[in-house]
Formats: C-alpha cells, sequence, structure tokens
C-alpha cells in the first residue's frame, strides 16, 4: 500500500522560506509522478509541482518561479523549497503520487502539512 510522509511546513513572514520533504513507500510500479498540491480555506485543491519520471516539473501558475522541487529516484523523495513566501501561499501542502494504466488513474495523497505565511 503507498504510504506519503510529509515533513516541513510551519509559520514564516512574508518573503521567508520554508522546504517541505516527501518520502513515498509501498509503491508496485516504477513509473509515477511525485509531487505537491495545496488547498487553501474556500479553495479547490491546485498544483504547486509534479515531478515527472523523465525528471521534468510542471509548476501550478501560482509559483511564478519561486519555489523550486526536486526528486531522488532512489529513495523516492520529493522536496519543496519555497523561497519568496506570499501570504497567498498559506494553504495545507499535500504531497501526491500519480500514476495510470491503460484503464485507470491512481492517485495517492500524504495527510497534509500547513504552510502558513504571516507577519
Amino acid at each position: 500500500q503507498v504510504q506519503l510522509v510529509e515533513s516541513g511546513g510551519g509559520v514564516v513572514q512574508p518573503g521567508g522560506s520554508l522546504n517541505l520533504a516527501c518520502a513515498a513507500s509501498g509503491m508496485t510500479v516504477t513509473v509515477f509522478e511525485l509531487g505537491w498540491y495545496r488547498q487553501a480555506p474556500g479553495k479547490q485543491r491546485e498544483l504547486v509541482a509534479q515531478v515527472r519520471t523523465s525528471g521534468h516539473v510542471d509548476y501550478g501558475d501560482s509559483v511564478d518561479g519561486r519555489f523550486t522541487a526536486s526528486r531522488d529516484y532512489v529513495r523516492n523523495t520529493v522536496t519543496l523549497r519555497m523561497d519568496s513566501l506570499r501570504p497567498e501561499d498559506t494553504a495545507i501542502y499535500y504531497c501526491n503520487l500519480h500514476y495510470s494504466t491503460y484503464s485507470q488513474i491512481y492517485d495517492f495523497w500524504g495527510q497534509g502539512t500547513q504552510v502558513t505565511v504571516s507577519s
């Protein structure tokens, strides 16, 4: 069974930085995407960054070049370096593992970690 364990997050002032990390285990496939989504109160969950098996990273529009996602293919971890944080980045950040077969799409989620940007 896939498990995603997140760490990091917390409270930071505007303009500050934070690191998030996620460790994945229990996969039965070798090709999958690993990344981050976030959900602010009253809003839909949105993409932050997703690292493909190829190494290509898809970033959400709100990132605006401020965040960097990286993946360790041996340890099956993904990290998110967040710089120049803004109050609107406040949200619960969820680690996501995604893959698909011919007939089905699979998405697994971590428990979420709170990021609060406030002065």
